[in-house]
């Protein structure tokens, strides 16, 4: 009985503590049941069997990786712990290809629960709804290095699912959720060609700093995501305060270094608990059909098709060789199931084929040549700003808007340390932009991509709160896109910040570049502003914002299983020379600096400063002193905590006199102050006046006028605006003031 009670309290501790209390209790085997010991058999084949934990320190903080603990149903799990912060990763595959479709089908989920601040949702249903910004951008984040490294013709579906389950805001849940996607699909049965490790970078007083704390991010000039494979760098994401580039090239590659570290821990872990590779359909395009293809469209056919800088022209050339080759394999219904699959590769070839080796583009440009540009601002009328960026194709039209900081975006995240925002960029991308007609639906992932990308990139030069006390909100309409939107959003917006009076530091520039790659490291050439064609066909989108003095934004997409460090140094200096052509030739001739005051149709704001005591004084019970100022005046006012007061009207005079209002409200009455004051309520005894909402003072009958009077009402009546003289306190302590006595 004593053996089973024993057996009963330990089951949940390790084997080896079950040894050590036997021993102590000197239980031996000649006196244990036969029962017992068989119950302690199959409890040590399930200890054995249990979850295994591996750690490594990471940044100063433990790492954690437990495997085999959850989730056992998915094709590959891992329960993260890094400092204190718990993500559940898992990644699951669908035992069949997805039927109808040409590409490969991942889906990532990062999803965030408020229980993990110990917060409960807002809203009426008081629970999680759609994903946030920072989630889809998360999710954003860890698709980008993981998708190149699957099969390229692999169709079954695969959905990377990242649950958070606590944080730790000195440690990042985004990045345990990076790290724990790629282990989780590296120990899976899935086809995946990893591991790959992400680490995050801030600058702190010109010191790098790898994974930084809340405070390091808070005071950091940097906020840098490199993934790396074991030899090249797969994804660069980056928001910073005019970083040069050499610093950021160096801040890329300290983060790849440690990197390797992490990818080293987590080789020892998929060698212990890593899977066999499951067999998959192949959906590649068979030989014999590419062959057949060419019979009937010749190298040189496919070349003039899609050697073209319109394209409208090159889609309708693509159209009727795809319907000739319809035809002509009329009878063969396997190869028509994939004849889209091959054009597109055909045309992929073709295409780097004539870069690659012929230093030709599509449209006839040099490989460092920008299409043409052109900028313009003040198109839209009555607007707070506008601008326009065109480059090629593609074609930006930006608004800004201004409004009190009461109009800022409040924010109920898991990251205590944003709570709101001031700055609001959005993108959107109609269907007529690229000549298609779908019904809109709101924003999608890239919609919102694209915006916090243009958004991080002009953040760097917004004046503070102090120096412009405005939220802005700028929202780049995409009237046509051939390639790059995205950092054309960038050049509008900048434009369009300063055509509204927004003092922003310096203007903002961003271009793209593109990459085609050959056979080896070695044999590779960047292109300069790549449009949509070597965007699809090309093995890089590597987008750089910045002004003159440094970087501001980056973002690294690639569909090859990564980057070496010349091929970044030379994209990061293409990117360079072609933002300071924009920013000199282009947009400085358009507006060479931000406007001295916002449009006349922006709202206006006076700031002043008050004693925060006062605060409750002019807010009044219930808000009823506030809201009686701005239902006379028509103006709208912020109070901060630390007594900062923002008045924002249209009108000069009303907001002048809400500040007068506010002014007489904080002031504390002296003898010998004249004050204007309308009269309120008539007594027997005298007239109260009101010099400010909630702020009222009594003139004495005696002190109404030189000659006696009989009642007040012979003087006076209910709205009279008048002038007074405070006498200072009463024997009671009571404000006195007088009409007869104000200097003349």
């Amino acid at each position: 009985m004593e053996c089973d009670i024993i057996f009963k309290i330990v089951s949940r501790n390790s084997i080896s503590e079950t040894t050590e209390m036997c021993i102590c209790r000197k239980i031996y085997v000649s006196v244990v049941s036969g029962g017992f010991l068989r119950r302690r058999n199959e409890f040590i084949k399930k200890e054995k069997a249990m979850y295994k934990k591996y750690e490594m320190e990471l940044a100063g903080r433990t790492l954690r990786v437990d495997v085999g603990r959850v989730a056992k149903q998915a094709n590959g799990a891992v329960l993260m712990h890094y400092g204190d912060t718990t993500v559940l990763c898992t990644a699951t595959a669908s035992e069949k290809p997805r039927e109808g479709i040409d590409f490969f089908p991942l889906s990532v989920e990062y999803n965030e629960r408020l229980y993990a601040v110990g917060k409960i949702p807002g809203g009426f249903n008081k629970r999680e709804g759609k994903a946030s910004e920072n989630a889809i951008l998360t999710d954003r984040v860890i698709d980008r290095p993981m998708r190149p490294l699957f099969p390229k013709d692999y169709r079954n579906d695969v959905t990377l699912e990242n649950l958070v389950l606590s944080v730790d805001q000195d440690c990042s849940p985004e990045l345990t959720a990076m790290l724990g996607s790629a282990i989780a699909t590296c120990i899976s049965d899935i086809p995946f060609d990893g591991p790959i490790s992400t680490t995050q970078v801030g600058l702190v007083e010109g010191e790098f700093v790898f994974n930084p704390t809340a405070a390091q991010k808070e005071a950091s000039d940097l906020a840098l995501t490199v993934a790396s494979t074991r030899e090249k760098v797969i994804m660069i994401e980056a928001g910073a305060n005019e970083v040069p580039e050499a610093q950021m090239i160096d801040a890329i590659f300290a983060a790849h270094e440690v990197n390797q570290k992490v990818i080293e821990f987590i080789d020892t872990i998929v060698a212990e608990c890593g899977k066999k590779k499951h067999e998959y359909i192949s959906f590649a395009v068979p030989e014999e059909l590419f062959d057949a293809i060419k019979e009937i469209v010749p190298p040189a056919e496919m070349e003039e098709a899609v050697f073209t800088d319109e394209k409208q022209v090159r889609e309708e050339n693509i159209r009727k060789i795809t319907e000739r080759l319809e035809e002509a394999f009329a009878d063969k219904e396997e190869w028509l199931e994939k004849l889209g699959e091959a054009v597109y590769q055909y045309q992929k070839k073709t295409v780097r084929k004539m870069i690659l080796k012929d230093h030709k583009r599509p449209d006839g440009r040099a490989i460092d040549q920008i299409r043409p540009l052109a900028a313009e601002v003040d198109l839209i009328p009555r607007v707070h700003g506008s601008a326009m960026f065109t480059r090629g194709q593609t074609q930006i039209c930006n608004i800004a808007t201004l409004a009190p900081l009461a109009e800022a975006q409040k924010l109920d995240g898991l990251d205590e340390s944003e709570t709101s925002k001031r700055y609001m960029h959005h993108y959107n991308f109609p269907s007529y932009s690229v000549g298609e007609t779908r019904p809109s639906r709101g924003p999608g992932r890239r919609e919102i991509g694209h915006g916090a990308l243009a958004e991080r990139a002009l953040v760097p030069v917004l004046p503070s709160e102090a120096e412009f006390p405005y939220a802005i909100r700028t929202v780049s309409e995409t009237f046509e896109s051939n390639g790059s939107t995205s950092q054309a959003s960038v050049c509008a917006s900048s434009m369009s910040l300063m055509a509204a009076g927004v003092p922003i530091k310096a203007a903002v520039a961003g271009i793209s570049a593109g990459l085609v790659t050959g056979e080896t490291d070695d044999d590779y050439l960047v292109l300069t502003d790549i449009q949509g064609l070597e965007d699809f066909f090309g093995d890089m989108d590597f987008k750089v914002a910045g002004t003159h003095k440094g970087i501001t934004a980056i973002q690294m997409d690639i569909k090859i299983h990564g980057l070496t460090r010349p091929i970044i140094e030379e994209a990061i200096a293409a990117t360079k020379k072609a933002r300071t052509y924009i920013l000199d030739e282009v947009m400085a001739k358009a507006i060479a600096e931000p406007r001295p005051e916002v449009g006349p149709y922006a709202p206006k704001i006076i700031q002043m400063q008050i004693d925060p005591q006062k605060i409750g004084d002019v807010v009044g019970q219930r808000g009823k002193t506030i809201n009686a100022i701005i239902e006379e005046t028509g103006v709208k006012i912020d109070i901060t905590d630390d007594g900062a007061v923002s008045i924002c009207g249209v009108e000069a005079e009303s907001m002048e006199r809400a500040k007068k209002l506010i002014q007489i409200i904080v002031t504390d009455f002296e003898a010998g102050m004249v004050l204007e004051g309308k009269v309120v309520s008539i007594k027997e005894f005298g007239a109260f006046l009101e010099f400010a909402p909630g702020k009222e003072g009594m003139v004495h009958i005696s002190k109404i006028s030189k000659q006696r009077i009989k009642q007040v009402e012979d003087v006076l009546t209910l709205g009279d605006v008048v002038k007074v003289v405070c006498l200072g306190k009463d024997k009671m302590g009571r404000l006195s003031f007088s009409m007869k006595d104000v200097a003349e």
